[in-house]
């Protein structure tokens, strides 16, 4: 716990979830924004990817700290990524339509 101080530093927020970063910057004895998120109360497991001002600053006791989420699903975001096994063929459109059994199999008349 921060000691009653008129200046605070501020907490290395990137990285955390919602919630564990609005319970670090309650700690630390400043309050959050976050611009990107109306629902920002209420969110929860996003991750922190940016703040400002930066970690280690010296601010005003109950200063704000913006925080920025990355996009989730539905919102732009990049979705799940996982490989492929097995892997697509190298063979380009001309060989997936000339698969046998194709029932729009192409013929090179």
């Amino acid at each position: 716990m921060t000691p009653k101080t008129p200046e605070v530093r501020v907490p290395k927020l990137v990285g955390l979830m919602a919630v564990d970063a609005r319970e670090a910057a309650q700690a630390h004895g400043v309050l959050l924004a976050a611009p990107d998120r109306p629902d920002f109360p209420h969110t929860v497991v996003d991750y922190v990817v940016r703040q400002y001002p930066p970690p280690g600053v010296e601010v005003p006791r109950g200063a704000v700290v913006t925080v920025w989420f990355e996009l989730g699903g539905g919102e732009g975001g990049w979705g799940v990524r996982e490989p492929r096994i097995p892997n697509p063929s190298g063979g380009g459109m001309r060989r997936e339509l000339d698969a046998p059994g194709d029932a729009y199999e192409m013929s090179n008349r």
